[in-house]
């Protein structure tokens, strides 16, 4: 593997198509596309400037590095990156890609980020200003996650999540196969239109909770006492820990709670049996 180091680069493509090439203390300044169609790449202890700097690569490790504003949108249509350690201050990160593996990354400014992105692993990642996050994207394990941003994980598939903490408005919207365990979910309207959504042991708050939904699932969760108008024209089948505010109009299922403090049934609903609605300890 050719080593370059302790050298600076900028302008248009200036490695581009390289392959099996090891970067150490590079700094990419202002230009464009400078790995663009490149192969086997490991970079360490870098920073990049310039815009678009990992396109159309296979295969590539990123580690103790730098991304800074000047680089937006600088992994897309690429496969095989592991990033570890490395900092994001970039926005409209991952685009298009198949095979993600982050470690102990963090990025302030998320952005449009992880959009129809495929095979995504993630651990000890913290995201902020994370608006429109992992939009279409699909087989996805993420651990240990700190996110603050809205209209996250909207049209995703096989997702699971392990010991996080989302504060996200119209989260998981119109999802298909989501499993989170041990999480913190705060913002309104979660889950709205999603199938095969499973909730363990999660702590939820937010007004109108998982409303329209199918195959829903929720198994010894917490409701905070925002949690008003749960369940909408949904099928769903939950165990709660805590009393819950008032479901409106849910469609078919069993609501397992130590209290309820209003049921809504209407002209508008669409139960397709009655709900069991079981409560008390």
């Amino acid at each position: 593997m050719e080593l370059i180091k302790n050298k600076e680069y900028g302008g248009e493509r200036p490695l581009f198509g390289a392959r099996n090439l090891r970067l150490e203390n590079v700094t990419i300044h202002a230009g464009e596309s400078a790995l663009k169609c490149c192969s086997e790449i490991e970079a360490d202890g870098c920073t990049f400037e310039g815009k678009y700097p990992f396109w159309h690569v296979d295969g590539f490790r990123i580690s103790n590095s730098l991304f800074t504003p000047g680089a937006r949108a600088a992994l897309w249509y690429s496969r095989n990156c592991e990033m570890t350690d490395t900092r994001v201050d970039a926005p409209k990160m991952f685009r298009e890609m198949d095979g993600i593996k982050l470690r102990n990354v963090t990025i302030p400014d998320a952005e449009e980020t992880l959009w129809h992105c495929d095979n995504v692993d993630i651990e000890n990642v913290s995201v902020e200003k994370a608006d429109y996050l992992f939009m279409h994207s699909n087989n996805i394990r993420i651990r240990n996650w700190h996110q603050h941003g809205n209209y996250s994980f909207q049209y995703c598939s096989n997702v699971e999540i392990r010991d996080a903490e989302i504060h996200s408005k119209d989260a998981f919207w119109g999802t298909d196969n989501v499993t989170i365990y041990d999480s913190v979910i705060s913002g309104e309207y979660l889950g709205w239109h999603s199938r095969r959504l499973t909730l363990i042991r999660c702590k939820i708050s937010g007004t109108q909770p998982l409303c329209y939904t199918r195959d829903l699932r929720l198994i010894d969760c917490e409701f905070s006492p925002d949690c008003d108008l749960a369940f909408e024209d949904s099928e769903v089948e939950a165990t709660l820990t805590t009393p819950i505010a008032s479901i409106k109009n849910p469609k078919r299922g069993y609501i397992q709670t130590p209290s309820i403090g209003e049921i809504i049934t209407d002209e508008h609903s669409k139960a397709i049996e009655p709900v069991k609605i079981i409560t008390g300890k």
